[in-house]
């Protein structure tokens, strides 16, 4: 299942980067430094005992006006309570990465399609007085789709600005660290920033 989406996430990524061309030849005209960027967002998502914090540096190329590709890599950490039984807790630490798209419709709202490969290190803690703690290893590939809203961004899609997105997994994968313990997708909220590396004269 996984492949499909990947093979769609490219398709789509190959069909926006053709279109960029067509609509903004003179943006797209050969490769552009001044159109690299970096950055990154901090990552807060909670539901009904769970918690998760994590950063997201990324680094990306503008396409045309409305359209950013680029590879971004995170760290996160989350925890639940009562996973189990009342009082117990599973903490997982999670590094991975991936790409994304970021089409925007118009200057300061965009649509965000991410595809990741995340690494897991979990560990349960059992109640006290209960044995039984253990620790495992698990990798998943995460689909996380969603949306935001940015400032300060330029009308030819450069220069420093801030954004904020929410997005959820759809993989509908078990193991996914953006799911709750019932295996619910939980929001993920992300504020950041996005800085060009060469700015155009």
């Amino acid at each position: 299942m996984r492949n499909y989406f990947l093979i769609l996430f490219c398709f789509l990524l190959t069909s926006s980067f053709v279109h960029a061309q067509e609509r903004d030849e003179d943006e797209t005209k050969g490769f552009k430094k001044e159109n690299l960027f970096t950055g990154g967002s901090i990552a807060l998502a909670f539901g009904s005992n769970s918690f998760l914090v994590g950063g997201t540096p990324v680094f990306g190329y503008s396409l045309a006006r409305w359209a950013d590709v680029g590879l971004v890599f995170n760290y996160n950490y989350s925890s639940f309570r009562d996973y189990s039984v009342f009082n117990d807790k599973f903490r997982q630490y999670v590094y991975g990465g991936g790409a994304f798209l970021r089409l925007f419709p118009v200057n300061f709202l965009f649509a965000q399609g991410q595809i990741e490969h995340d690494w897991i290190k979990v560990k349960y803690i059992p109640p006290p007085g209960f044995t039984g703690e253990s620790t495992n290893k698990v990798d998943v590939t995460c689909i996380l789709v969603g949306g935001g809203y940015c400032t300060g961004r330029g009308p030819d899609g450069k220069g420093v600005y801030g954004d904020l997105a929410i997005l959820w997994d759809v993989s509908k994968n078990q193991n996914s660290p953006y799911t709750d313990y019932l295996g619910r997708a939980i929001p993920i909220f992300r504020a950041g920033i996005h800085i060009p590396l060469f700015q155009g004269k």
